[in-house]
């Protein structure tokens, strides 16, 4: 036991609560939660055994809870600690329990006695005690009261009939089938009805493809395109409900001032006593709001009562014979002629025009997502948000079809209502209008244009017709109240989900709820407030053309939503509603987007300018959210589409891009390089930042940091990937990352590494890694680059981290404020914001400085495309490039000119040439002893026993003997001096590129390691030895 205690103790803990193993008679075994002691749970953390949840002894259902966990907490054949499918391994959140994670490959790949010892560990004590809820959901206790729930028929269908049949239908439909006529206005009601019911369809499959919480219709359109889109829409929808809102309830204090009227009671003027009874009638609505939705669900009932007993109230009418009181208002009952003669349009006054008319009628439709926006209050929103909605629309088409049909077929357009205008005996000489046929005559009015009644004048025709007329008016009462209580509860609903998204400032003040049902008490003071400044405008058809394109807009996204995500393939994408089809979704978005500038072209544009300011803010800010949508998807798509078109693509030296894989180990640990090469790279091309992990490294990184470093870089706004990859050592991760970085063409061309700066210091098995690598990328065909600072590149000194073997540490960069960050342990130097404040020369501004170029050998050109694509960048465009090539002195005119005209013909806007004379000459003495020393103690002195030098050189490569010294003299002087010559021309440049010699292939290490410190030491600015695969990279021809 103690053997095995060590060995569990040796292992990499994750700290997951404790489960107890028991066996009964009747069934597998099954666990429940055990408190023990912190050493147990120490020892026993690796082996990541899921919590049991369990139920408290009082709780009266404990028996029956327990018995069914026990049941889903069934192991699997084969393993105890493999689990069985359930759907408790993939919620998120479940009441009364502890989101249980499954064992993890680590645990389930344990030797079986530590998993053994984990399991007994957690049975020595029997004690059973009772988890709380999760954090996510709200736990009730017995003595709380549960939120109230809606299903199918209260929460979606009454609601988004109530919400259709608002004001529009008592007020404005008699009076637009005057205008447009009984046909065409079927036509405006079938087509808002297909915007309406294409528009549900997709509601219905976006709220049937996984758990639709609260948030409605911004909830489904942000969880569906994401938060650039969700967040704007979710702005104007809210807006579009408060306006709604007002819209309704205008249209009640209009009956109630009309009533008034009748009893010759005023209270200011027509105008004002509509706004003063508004004002009033949506205070009452607000305290009947913040009364909660179960008192909020009673009234609506009622109103619904009341509105079935006016509709039966106004067909009972329409038989009812009328008197001449009525006949001299236009009332004759059905008649043939009147039908006839309403069935075409006759436009009048300024909106007399088919759009106008469908943009007054449209708002009658709005009402389909009442039920959708309140669907944190239902039941089952997947099933009750599609049976509902269309079970709706279909009722309320049917109503609106049928009562044009009967207002239109009894009552003519024009009447006085002056019962003096009968017609005696068969005089109908001069007689005008369709009353002639019905033996009145109104031909004064209808001239003089002064009728009051009849469709196309009185707005409550519909009460006139009717058996008793204040039914009607208790109809538009309660259509009129139920839409804007509906408008006044869901729009606030929506937008404190999106508050609590806070997508954008200052909103989360409104994100906060009161009570078991999470009001947002708030923001229904805020949509109070809008309501109130809308019903100061006191115009119904003002307000309703407005209205028509903030819900058209959000309508258009919402089809646009579903369309988007069915096209994407995503695997994620499984409505379990079926009879939708991302064509019509389509349809209905374009459609939904036309009719917007068809109603009203400037509220269209104004519509949209106030969407792009919201996206461009959510889109530049860029939230840390991941909704897994469907614009993701698209992305995937789209990218591993151009990625398979590209591989089809032929190279052509015009579209050379320096694709780099940088060594950079952790990206944080190495700014400089990732900065330098992010510089030329960033919107240009490919960079892979790969971190070779040692094998001893392993298993001291955190597993989550891969995505950290991601964020870091995304952080320092560096366009790169991060690609770790695990070696025994240097050159076999870089081998391995040459040959499988990358996607098609999309894969890297250049190697770009730190400088080891500390090589005197250094293993020489380390040395001989080095430059193995940089021969391995020479086999490889690749480019290559090496960067050198001053102070090194690693700056993993300044923190107390453990190091990759692979990249020693040197002192590094400047930090701003000139304060060093504090001291890390190396557990928590990856979450650290520390790296965040360093900054490196290539974030600064390089003024007027030069970039100079030491182009020795022509390698197809890259070591003169990368300067140029530096001064592509805002921070490098004033510095000026500088080209220093080998000439002797006798043509170095001739050589100047030359190098101008290549360099014209490149196009690459470089004029300042020099040619250097004295590159053969040889190098100061103390420089060459200098170099000399720093080989020494990789030299082998034996050359007498050749016998031993074999030996030697066998067991130590990177040794330099005398004769290979003697071999390679003059290649290592050229180098001393011109180190020399780079020292004296370069001093105060922002950046030298020296071209990267070639090694031979029977150099040794230690001599090639030392060329590369010699060319590159001695300067204060950043030095890369550069060197292309000798093809070219740039080309003066077209094609």
């Amino acid at each position: 036991m103690g053997q095995l205690a060590s060995k569990r103790d040796g292992l990499d803990l994750g700290g997951v609560p404790r489960v107890r193993f028991s066996t009964n008679e009747d069934g597998p075994p099954r666990n429940s939660p055990n408190q023990f002691d912190s050493s147990s749970q120490q020892r026993n953390d690796s082996l990541q055994i899921p919590p049991t949840i369990v139920v408290s002894d009082t709780d009266p259902s404990a028996s029956e809870q327990r018995g069914s966990r026990a049941e889903l907490r069934r192991s699997s054949l084969y393993s105890t600690l493999d689990l069985v499918p359930h759907l408790e391994n993939y919620a998120s959140t479940l009441p009364h329990r502890l989101s249980r994670p499954r064992p993890s490959l680590v645990a389930l790949r344990s030797a079986f006695e530590e998993v053994q010892a984990g399991v007994e560990a957690t049975t020595t004590d029997s004690e059973v005690g009772s988890l709380p809820g999760n954090g996510n959901e709200e736990s009730q206790t017995p003595q709380e009261k549960a939120p109230v729930r809606f299903g199918w028929m209260l929460g979606v269908m009454i609601r988004c009939m109530l919400n259709i049949w608002g004001v529009i239908l008592f007020l404005r439909l008699s009076w637009i089938t005057s205008q447009a006529g009984i046909l065409l206005t079927w036509v405006i009601i079938l087509m808002s009805v297909l915007v309406t019911t294409v528009t549900a369809l997709s509601i219905s499959a976006i709220a049937t493809n996984g758990r639709v919480i609260s948030g409605g219709a911004y909830f489904m359109i942000s969880r569906s395109l994401g938060p650039e889109i969700g967040g704007p829409i979710g702005m104007v929808f809210s807006f579009a409900n408060a306006c709604a809102c007002a819209l309704n309830t205008l249209g009640f204090a209009e009956v109630v001032r009309d009533l008034l009227l009748e009893f010759d009671v005023v209270i200011v003027d027509a105008i004002n006593d509509v706004r003063i009874v508004g004002v009033i009638t949506l205070t009452i609505l607000l305290l009947i709001s913040f009364a909660g939705m179960e008192w909020e669900s009673k009234a609506q009932i009622l109103f619904f009562l009341v509105l079935l007993v006016s509709f039966a109230n106004y067909f009972v009418g329409t038989f009812i014979p009328p008197g001449p009181e009525k006949q001299a208002q236009g009332f004759f009952s059905y008649h043939s002629d009147i039908f006839l003669s309403n069935l075409t349009p006759d436009w009048r006054g300024p909106e007399g025009n088919f759009f106008q008319m469908f943009a007054i009628f449209f708002p009658s439709t709005i009402g389909i997502l009442s039920g959708a926006n309140i669907s944190g209050d239902l039941e089952d929103p997947a099933t009750a948000i599609p049976k509902g909605t269309l079970v709706a629309i279909f009722w309320t088409t049917l109503s609106y079809l049928i009562i044009t049909v009967t207002v239109g077929s009894c009552v003519v357009r024009d009447a006085s209502g002056n019962v003096s205008d009968i017609i005696t005996g068969n005089i109908t000489e001069g007689c005008v209008g369709l009353g002639c046929n019905m033996g009145w005559n109104f031909t004064d009015c209808i001239e003089s244009q002064s009728c009051k009644y009849g469709l196309a004048n009185n707005l409550q025709v519909l009460g006139q017709v009717s058996g008793f007329f204040y039914l009607i008016t208790a109809g538009v009462f309660a259509a009129s109240l139920s839409s804007a209580l509906g408008f006044l509860v869901s729009g606030p609903k929506v937008f404190q989900c999106l508050c609590k998204d806070n997508l954008y400032p200052y909103i989360g003040f409104f994100a906060k709820g009161y009570g078991k049902n999470n009001e947002p008490i708030r923001a229904y003071l805020l949509c109070y407030v809008i309501a109130v400044a809308f019903i100061l405008i006191a115009d119904l058809n003002t307000i309703a053309a407005l209205i028509s394109n903030f819900f058209l807009c959000s309508y258009g996204l919402i089809n646009f939503s579903c369309f988007h995500a069915s096209i994407t393939n995503s695997p994620g994408w499984r409505p379990s509603f079926h009879y939708y089809s991302k064509w019509t979704a389509l349809f209905g978005a374009v459609i939904s987007i036309v009719l917007m500038f068809l109603f009203t072209w400037w509220a269209a544009l104004f519509t949209f300018c106030i969407i792009f300011f919201l996206f461009g803010y959510v889109n530049y800010n860029k939230p840390k959210v991941n909704w897994g949508s469907s614009v993701q998807a698209g992305t995937y798509n789209m990218a591993l589409s151009y990625s398979v078109s590209l591989s089809g693509v032929d190279d052509h030296v015009k579209n050379f891009r320096p694709q780099c894989l940088v060594l950079t180990g952790p990206p944080n640990q190495r700014p400089a390089l990732v900065d330098f090469v992010g510089s030329f790279t960033k919107h240009i091309s490919l960079m892979i930042c790969g971190d070779i992990v040692m094998e001893q490294d392993r298993q001291a990184q955190p597993q989550d940091t891969t995505d950290w470093l991601v964020k870091w870089l995304n952080k320092r706004k560096v366009r790169s990937f991060y690609t770790p990859f695990t070696a025994d050592c240097l050159r076999v991760g870089a081998r391995h990352m040459l040959q499988a970085s990358g996607l098609g063409k999309l894969k890297p061309n250049t190697l770009v590494l730190g400088f080891k700066a500390n090589w005197r210091d250094s293993s020489p098995e380390s040395i001989e890694d080095y430059i193995n690598t940089i021969y391995d990328t020479f086999d490889s065909n690749y480019c290559l680059c090496i960067l050198r600072m001053m102070d090194g590149l690693d700056i993993s000194d300044l923190f107390d981290v453990e190091v990759n073997q692979g990249f020693e540490p040197d002192k590094s960069v400047e930090i701003d404020n000139q304060q060093s960050p504090e001291k890390e342990s190396a557990d928590n130097i990856s979450y650290k914001d520390d790296t965040d404040q360093i900054k490196t020369v290539f974030q600064n501004d390089q003024g007027k400085k030069t970039i100079d170029v030491y182009w020795i050998a022509d390698d197809g050109g890259l070591t003169l495309l990368v300067p140029y694509l530096l001064t592509r960048r805002k921070r490098w465009h004033r510095s000026k490039v500088r080209v220093f090539i080998v000439g002797d002195e006798q043509n170095m005119e001739e050589g100047r000119n030359e190098m101008i005209a290549l360099l014209k013909r490149f196009r690459l806007d470089i004029h300042d040439v020099t040619v250097m004379t004295d590159s053969e000459k040889r190098p100061n003495s103390k420089n060459l002893s200098r170099f000399v020393d720093s080989v020494a103690p990789f030299m082998l002195h034996d050359e007498q026993q050749e016998g031993v030098s074999t030996q030697q050189r066998k067991r130590a490569p990177w040794k330099i003997s005398e004769k290979e010294f003697e071999a390679f003299k003059l290649k290592t002087e050229r180098k001393v001096r011109l180190n020399e010559i780079i020292r004296r021309n370069s001093q105060h440049a922002a950046l030298v590129l020296v071209s990267l010699p070639v090694p031979h292939s029977d150099c040794p290490s230690a001599l090639y390691m030392a060329w590369l410190d010699t060319l590159t030491c001695g300067l204060h600015c950043p030095v890369v030895l550069i060197r292309g695969n000798q093809q070219n990279v740039i080309t003066f021809y077209c094609q």
